[in-house]
């Protein structure tokens, strides 16, 4: 058994090192300012998902998801409401936990807040002044991104990008970022630092919480796309630049579409998740996501939705297949999916191939792994209604045709029908 991941980096499919591990996992979580999109869902079910995998396949993990609530964004939300921006973070990571809590997959190991790491940003940044990868300027201070060569290859970012992610005066290179940031009368929050007053910069927070938690080495770093450039770029020359091997492979999750454009809160065409899951539910929601390959982008629409709810549905009835017949698909097909980086979309066909089939046990052990179940309710009838089942099973045995469908009608007017199996009956509830 081997499991592959497809590497950002180095733009390759390598393995990841054999069970128990340990596996460390950082993935970024949101900035918290308001609530999360169906996009943001994404890489938080991505995180989950290949953590219950690797468990299963019996790995040690460590899943870190951090909550960003240091950041501009924060502050220009906060100030219309009339409220500050440290309760407003407090607020909206409430809301992020509540809705995640949603999808019923369970919660990361560590969720680390980048306010409770302020100790360990200023001492990473001070690491990297007296390495010469730094420097302060009136208040802020920066990377000097020409001090590290390996820049830009994670992303391939070119150098007019590269200029363009943070203009500033103050600056040695227009290319450099800001580690920390001088207060401004604006701004309702600061920690003192050897800088003066300010707050840590966006990409910092990042590098200081994966050491924190999982050490300066550890196995998956992930995320949208959207943050290959600039902020994974700039974690991993923080990083890197102190002196941390930091992460071994870097996993990027496509982005969801409304229309032809990306789903972004600047722009504004946004689904919260939490209207998402009022409006389809948690299970539809879950196989939207495992249509599409983690790497792939994929499209909301009501017809998509529609058509996951419907897939899910199917599972959720699966007990109705009347009898179980071979099937061309194995655990070791599913496995196999799933164990190259991750392949949602195959595995869903050998999850339908099992439904067809009726390979209850098989379905139900995959259909767990994504968190979906089931419904096994048909599985249980009232007493009385056995009872009719099996007059109904005798009277067929002596060819008393007229007593049987009789004792079905019977049976479905308490609310079951009865499919006729290989070992007997079973008894279902009867679709509304």
């Amino acid at each position: 058994m081997t499991i592959r991941l497809y590497d950002s980096h180095t733009r390759r499919k390598d393995d990841l090192p054999p069970p128990p591990g340990p596996i460390g996992m950082y993935f970024c979580g949101p900035t918290v300012y308001q609530r999360i999109h169906i996009g943001n869902a994404r890489p938080f079910v991505l995180s989950m998902w290949l953590k219950r995998w690797l468990e299963y396949r019996g790995y040690t993990v460590k899943l870190a998801e951090n909550v960003t609530d240091i950041n501009d964004k924060i502050y220009d939300a906060a100030r219309p409401l009339g409220i500050g921006s440290a309760e407003l973070a407090r607020r909206a990571t409430g809301w992020y936990i509540e809705d995640t809590d949603g999808l019923g997959l369970g919660r990361p190991d560590v969720e680390p807040l980048a306010s409770e790491t302020v100790g360990e940003i200023v001492a990473l940044t001070q690491e990297l002044i007296v390495r010469g990868l730094a420097y302060e300027s009136k208040g802020d201070v920066y990377f000097r991104v020409a001090r590290f060569p390996e820049y830009g290859r994670l992303s391939g970012a070119r150098p007019e990008e590269i200029a363009a992610q943070e203009p500033g005066q103050i600056k040695e290179d227009p290319r450099d970022f800001a580690l920390w940031k001088g207060w401004k009368p604006q701004e309702d929050t600061w920690w003192d630092s050897p800088w003066g007053r300010g707050r840590p910069g966006w990409h910092i927070e990042c590098s200081a919480m994966a050491e924190k938690h999982l050490g300066a080495a550890f196995d998956v770093h992930g995320g949208g796309l959207d943050l290959r450039f600039p902020h994974h770029e700039n974690e991993l020359a923080q990083s890197r630049g102190a002196g941390r091997p930091f992460a071994r492979t870097w996993m990027h999750n496509g982005m969801i579409e409304l229309g032809a454009e990306k789903m972004s809160k600047s722009i504004g065409n946004i689904v919260s998740l939490r209207a998402a899951l009022d409006r389809w539910g948690r299970e539809a929601i879950l196989v939207f996501f495992l249509g599409g390959h983690y790497r792939s982008p994929l499209e909301y629409s009501e017809v998509t939705m529609q058509a996951a709810r419907a897939q899910a549905e199917d599972f959720r009835q699966a007990f109705r297949v009347a009898a179980a017949r071979p099937s061309a698909f194995t655990w070791e097909s599913f496995a196999d999916a799933l164990d190259d980086d991750l392949d949602t979309p195959r595995a869903l066909a050998v999850l339908h191939g099992w439904r067809a089939a009726g390979q209850l046990d098989l379905l139900a052990r995959g259909l767990a792994v994504f968190g979906l179940a089931i419904d096994r309710a048909g599985d249980v009838a009232p007493p009385e209604t056995h009872r009719l089942a099996v007059d109904r099973q005798a009277a067929r045995a002596r060819r008393d045709f007229a007593e049987a469908d009789r004792l079905r009608a019977e049976i479905e007017r308490l609310g079951f029908e009865v499919q006729d199996v290989a070992d007997g009956f079973r008894l279902i509830p009867k679709a509304k």
